[in-house]
């Protein structure tokens, strides 16, 4: 049986998703607490590869199973094992062809900032903390430019090994919750550290190094050194994994 976990973790002591040696990440960390439950040492498909210290609240992944445990029972056993950065949330049965990555119709990531005047210890591993004021619908209103189809070559760290780097970007919106800033995108996927770079141009942008009006000649340029820096992976979070339920 194939069946599907939501995972919600801390990416804070985590090296990202896939298994590395000499590094604690959360696939080997998950497949540990499997191995412990059902006996089995299961491989692990997940939806995507999260870089470094970036968070989850919904990651999800598969694995192959003939345990008996379900539901709320499964996850009540894998997490009796898991550390407490890191907790399963669902486990609900798929067909023995589901992909966790390939079947995902999109997902939603929310970069957090913290724009207060003074540091905030207990968002400090969560949201980047940025004390000069930012203007945020002068920030919304540039993030316009990235919803559409776009090559997002020029957002695309080194190292990454997709084939194709044009993305559907649905929804780009950055909003304020008293000093809490949140930029939340939703695209048919994303590259490596593209949101990471998104925030980076942003404030760039905020800081006078680019001009509002230019980004859209950056996207269209696909020249990682036209965009702006990588933002810091602690603020950013995987909210949500779309699926079409008929799966």
């Amino acid at each position: 049986m194939r069946l599907q976990l939501t995972l919600r973790y801390d990416g804070t002591a985590f090296h990202g998703w896939q298994v590395q040696p000499g590094v604690r990440t959360v696939q080997e960390t998950l497949q540990d607490a499997i191995e412990a439950v059902t006996g089995v040492r299961s491989g692990v498909i997940g939806c995507s590869r999260t870089d470094a210290g970036v968070h989850a609240d919904r990651f999800c992944c598969t694995f192959d199973t003939d345990s008996p445990l379900r539901g709320n029972k499964l996850c009540s056993a894998l997490n009796f094992h898991l550390p407490e950065d890191m907790a399963v949330t669902e486990a609900i049965e798929r067909p023995a062809d589901f992909h966790p990555r390939y079947q995902a119709l999109g997902k939603r990531y929310v970069y957090r900032i913290w724009n207060g005047a003074q540091r905030h210890p207990i968002y400090a591993r969560y949201a980047l903390h940025r004390n000069r004021p930012l203007d945020v619908d002068a920030l919304h209103a540039a993030a316009a430019a990235y919803v559409g189809t776009h090559d997002f070559a020029g957002f695309c760290s080194a190292g990454s090994d997709v084939q194709g780097t044009v993305r559907t970007v649905t929804r780009c919106t950055v909003t304020r919750q008293g000093d809490m800033v949140l930029f939340t995108v939703e695209a048919d996927g994303f590259l490596y550290n593209m949101v990471r770079i998104m925030v980076g141009t942003l404030l760039d942008i905020a800081d006078g190094r680019l001009a509002a009006a230019d980004l859209p000649a950056i996207l269209a340029s696909a020249d990682r050194a036209r965009a702006g820096a990588t933002a810091p992976a602690h603020g950013l979070c995987l909210q949500e994994v779309f699926y079409d339920e008929r799966s």
